[in-house]
């Protein structure tokens, strides 16, 4: 199947990719030398990059106001808002016995995500869902946020990090009954292009007893519920 999306993509201009929306892969695509450099080689690289983008608009880097965006722009790339492509940054893997014998659907809703397109590298910002039944651990209701939040900070396909997430989580709940839908704006679409201000995109991983429509529509009932 990969093979086919590879050779599907190769055949389109690559100027259409990102209107239509392609990715080649589940895995974020990383080059095996991406970790030789460390942290404050890439920022100091990032930066000199950078200044030149800056130049080549013609912007004058010896205003007091734009004089230090190159240096706060690696240290956001390398730091921030991509520093979800270390491994050595994800979420611990610890989760717990269910002493509760709790055997209903969990369901951790309005997980706030901020993302980066991978074809624009403009924000992507919108809501992550996640639920999943219990195959005998638990995990704390804040690691799935941090799962979500590490998934999200790296170029991205919204498609890709929703399947990211049900993978992460199944492995670490040794479960293949895990669900995640992901509602969110990204500006590539809002900003340029159509700049439609008003349109969403959502796309959703059900694995196990999520496939079955009676549970994948009950998943999709809590996320209608109102506050009372």
């Amino acid at each position: 199947m990969k093979d086919k999306i590879v050779k599907d993509i190769s055949q389109i201009d690559l100027e259409q990719i990102g209107d239509l929306h392609l990715f080649s892969s589940t895995d974020t695509p990383m080059r095996q030398d991406a970790f030789d450099m460390s942290d404050e080689e890439k920022m100091l690289i990032i930066e000199e990059k950078f200044a030149e983008i800056m130049q080549i608009l013609g912007l004058d880097l010896t205003d007091d106001s734009l004089k230090g965006t190159p240096r706060r722009v690696a240290k956001m790339y390398v730091k921030e808002i991509f520093g979800g492509l270390d491994p050595d940054k994800a979420p611990k893997s610890s989760n717990f016995e269910n002493k509760y014998n709790y055997t209903e659907m969990l369901v951790e809703k309005d997980i706030t995500v901020y993302s980066t397109c991978e074809h624009h590298f403009l924000p992507i910002v919108g809501k992550a869902h996640v639920a999943y039944f219990s195959n005998g651990n638990v995990i704390g209701l804040s690691k799935m946020n941090r799962v979500v939040d590490y998934y999200a900070k790296r170029p991205q396909v919204q498609e890709r990090m929703t399947i990211q997430i049900v993978k992460h989580l199944q492995k670490l709940l040794g479960t293949e009954d895990v669900a995640c839908v992901v509602d969110a704006k990204h500006l590539c679409v809002n900003s340029r292009g159509i700049r439609d201000i008003q349109s969403s995109t959502v796309t959703s991983e059900f694995g196990g007893k999520f496939k079955d429509p009676a549970v994948k529509q009950e998943f999709l009932n809590y996320l209608t519920l109102s506050p009372e």
